[in-house]
């Protein structure tokens, strides 16, 4: 593919981004055959014309999700990705998962949320000084053990106070379980996924580089600003 001096200024940052860029041919899912502009080097090249439009309509949605005031949970637990998803998640005051997604964050939510309350409970308790008051040096170790893998996991949704409206999924091959979880639920998932991603799964697909930290970064963003807008 060559710039065209005539694209649109959203077309041509995906360019300059790289989002044109798929994996090898050897990993291509079927499903996205028809969106591919051809092969260099033995690298599936992205039709970015057809990305862009399923880029304006996730950004759409995205937009009358944040005019109705909905809770989107943005998932990137990939290297690339984590710092971007935290980054606008937080911009947003919505929910994130960067660590790992944890079996049952959708499907077994009642479960999750009492290891959410916990969590803030333990959080209130220290602040409070209460763990130093209530328990034993060798208590408080294990206490603060416990708090630091909780964070870990659950840091990002401790604001969760039920299911959310939708998902935003950085690489929804690799947050396989994340998909599984809110199609049984009939949540919408908005995606951005490479040629290796299966998308059929996803309500709004965004098919685009996902292993490139600027395309991350830039396709996270537009959809961010299109919350807030």
């Amino acid at each position: 593919m060559s710039e065209n001096t005539s694209a649109s200024p959203l077309l041509k940052e995906l360019f300059s981004v790289g989002a044109h860029f798929g994996y090898s041919r050897t990993r291509r899912h079927p499903s996205v055959a028809r969106h591919l502009f051809g092969t260099k080097n033995k690298v599936d090249i992205i039709d970015i014309e057809q990305t862009e439009v399923m880029l304006q309509k996730a950004a759409e949605y995205m937009k009358t999700l944040g005019q109705k005031g909905k809770t989107v949970i943005f998932v990137g637990t990939k290297p690339e990705a984590k710092d971007a998803t935290r980054t606008a998640a937080e911009s947003l005051d919505l929910p994130f998962v960067t660590s790992r997604w944890v079996g049952g964050i959708l499907t077994n939510f009642p479960e999750i949320k009492k290891r959410l309350t916990r969590l803030e409970e333990l959080r209130a308790a220290k602040i409070s000084g209460d763990l130093q008051k209530k328990y034993t040096k060798k208590e408080q170790l294990l206490i603060a053990r416990e708090v630091a893998k909780m964070e870990e996991l659950f840091s990002g949704i401790v604001s969760l106070k039920g299911l959310p409206d939708a998902l935003f999924i950085v690489d929804p091959k690799k947050e396989e379980i994340a998909v599984l979880e809110a199609q049984r639920l009939g949540i919408p998932v908005i995606a951005l996924g490479s040629t290796d991603c299966d998308l059929t799964t996803i309500t709004y697909p965004i098919l685009a580089n996902d292993a490139s930290r600027a395309a991350i970064e830039f396709i996270v963003k537009h959809l961010a600003d299109a919350y807030k807008q």
